[in-house]
């Protein structure tokens, strides 16, 4: 990116506007930060009631990879991001080649595939768990036919050439695969097998399941200049491989593994020269060592706290390293802790749609902020809004969150 697409400027005779692939909630709140700072914006989503697509200037409402709605979508915009890492990457290439991307159709294309993931960890020097890639019979039959080493020496990589024993451990597809998706358990050699075919025999990495004591995420926002900055570390606790709880506050996790983890998540962004926002999760052991699990080429879920808890939000740096905005430390200025609004909370469905949660107590309570995502059905499982809780101490915080939680029905934490 040559220059800065500044707030408010004409760009090729009309107001600078700003694209996103796809219209979900991630897409939805880029939407109204850029807005904020008086951009205009389009979103390209298929579905008419996408949650983005309902408060943008401009929806296009065509599949991702319609050769009318991409030149459409560049047409009217002077940079295009992407809100999940699931958007078919030729798209961003056809994108790139005609506008500036961030992040770049390379690095999502590495986000999509497990294997290539774990590939650039490695380059990276940051540690993963053990694994194998399971894509054809021939590796299936290399790790069923292993022998048992409980040692748990020998590197991770290829099936053929693990010496690591890989059970129990989880086998997950290594690509379309996101909240608990498209992975299976699976306890020994004969539960691999079947749990292989099981996932129709599609490319697959098993990975060892190792003695969780926590989980982290880190988020970071690089320029197109290699400028980077980052948010506090966050500690988060998935319930059925959905996030339920994040939690960042000093001392949220401890201060040697934060800055691990801090560190390595640059490394990964470096190495992938990415530009935009990007989420990496760890894994924390029983042993206290940190061992990286996934990234996400985009703004998080563990990262919506800092809407109300800091003085820059993950979207406004997101808004700022598409449209070549100088980056700023983000300041943490509130302790902090995330809930995930799931469908579950929505009681049944009337005649005239879902019935919404009783909310007046909720925000009865000191420090709550509340966003819903404008979807317009609820059900198990799905996203339907997250609730920040803010306050003056760690103490004052956590107590109101466990009261939204206990008005709301979720689980104590």
């Amino acid at each position: 990116m040559s220059r800065a697409i500044l707030p408010g400027a004409l760009v090729n005779g009309q107001p600078a506007t700003l694209g996103v692939m796809g219209g979900g909630q991630l897409g939805r709140m880029f939407v109204q930060a850029a807005q904020a700072m008086g951009y205009f914006t389009a979103v390209l989503d298929p579905d008419a009631a996408s949650p983005a697509g309902l408060v943008s200037h401009h929806h296009i409402q065509t599949d991702y990879l319609h050769e009318q709605g991409l030149a459409q979508l560049m047409q009217r915009c002077a940079a295009i991001t992407t809100e999940f890492e699931n958007v078919p990457a030729p798209a961003l290439t056809t994108l790139g080649a005609h506008r500036p991307v961030a992040p770049s159709a390379d690095a999502v294309a590495i986000a999509q595939d497990r294997a290539a993931e774990k590939a650039h960890f490695v380059r990276c020097g940051v540690p993963v768990a053990p694994h194998a890639l399971i894509e054809t019979p021939a590796q299936l039959a290399a790790v069923l036919g292993q022998p048992n080493n409980p040692s748990g020496d020998g590197a991770a990589g290829d099936a053929m050439s693990v010496k690591a024993d890989l059970f129990p451990g989880i086998l997950k597809t290594s690509r379309m695969g996101y909240d608990g998706k498209g992975q299976i358990r699976v306890k020994n050699r004969e539960a691999l097998a079947a749990a292989w075919a099981e996932l129709k025999s599609v490319p697959c990495v098993l990975e060892k399941m190792l003695p969780l004591q926590a989980e982290c995420s880190v988020i970071v926002a690089r320029g197109a200049d290699g400028q980077m900055v980052n948010f506090p570390v966050q500690l988060n606790l998935h319930r059925e491989g959905i996030l339920a709880v994040t939690s960042v506050y000093e001392g949220a996790v401890p201060a040697d593994l934060a800055a691990q983890a801090v560190q390595a998540t640059r490394a990964i962004a470096e190495g992938l020269n990415y530009v935009g926002v990007l989420c990496v999760e760890f894994f924390i052991l029983e042993g206290g060592q940190l061992v990286v699990n996934e990234m996400a080429p985009r703004p998080h879920n563990s990262g919506h706290y800092t809407l109300n808890a800091c003085d820059l939000s993950q979207f406004e740096l997101q808004v700022r390293t598409l449209a070549g905005l100088p980056l700023t430390p983000p300041r943490q200025h509130s302790p902090a802790i995330m809930l995930n609004l799931l469908g579950d909370l929505w009681p049944e469905a009337s005649a005239k749609g879902p019935t919404s949660p009783a909310w007046a107590p909720v925000l009865a309570l000191p420090g709550t902020h509340l966003h819903l995502y404008g979807k317009l059905s609820a059900r198990p499982g799905r996203k339907m809004g997250h609730l920040n809780i803010t306050g003056d101490s760690v103490a004052a915080v956590r107590a109101t969150a466990l009261q939204a939680a206990a008005l709301l029905g979720i689980e104590a934490f």
